[in-house]
């Protein structure tokens, strides 16, 4: 089994950030978006998810080059964040890797990401992009209706006014990334 860069019980000792914010949108089920600005709620929540990814998933050692090198959040299409994303994960890390967000306008540049949201439901761009990152252990996220069908491994989706997940579970096992149960209890899976 591989040893992968965050403990078992790191889950426990959460800080009461990541606990409130799990309780709020993981095991809640989802917040549901009555703010005047549903877009901008949305993407608030989806900011959150982001993060909270990174509390459910377990990366391979061999994802990093150094002990000490940054967790990458990429950004590719246009991005719906705006400051959200930047803010829920200010000052924080996976064991020794900060989180930092790289936002891509340029397919051929991306590298050095493990999670990607992609931003886009063009089946040829998303499926060159996919195409680009398959094989590495890169976390990708997407909106698209087909975003699973297409390889896309974590697809959000509004369902009675609540964010819910789609998880591609042969996809997250190509890419060598390990979902925790609770994660998996939360979503449906295909």
């Amino acid at each position: 089994m591989k040893k992968c860069i965050r403990n078992k019980n790191f889950i426990l000792n959460c800080s009461l950030k990541v606990n409130c914010i799990l309780a709020l949108f993981l095991f809640a089920g989802g917040l549901a978006s009555y703010a005047q600005d549903k877009t901008a709620a949305e993407y608030q929540v989806k900011a959150i998810f982001l993060y909270n990814f990174t509390q459910f998933i377990d990366w391979p050692e061999t994802a990093f080059n150094k002990p000490d090198d940054p967790f990458v959040i990429g950004i590719i299409g246009d991005d719906p964040f705006g400051s959200y994303l930047d803010e829920a994960i200010a000052g924080e890390k996976i064991g020794n890797h900060p989180i930092k967000v790289k936002r891509f306008n340029d397919l051929r540049k991306i590298s050095g990401c493990h999670m990607l949201y992609i931003n886009s439901s063009d089946e040829d761009w998303v499926g060159s992009i996919l195409t680009l990152v398959s094989g590495k252990n890169i976390l990708t996220v997407g909106d698209a209706p087909s975003f699973n069908k297409w390889g896309g491994i974590i697809r959000f989706y509004n369902e009675e006014n609540k964010i819910r997940l789609q998880i591609n579970v042969a996809g997250s096992k190509a890419a060598q990334l390990s979902i925790s149960s609770k994660l998996l209890s939360v979503a449906k899976t295909n």
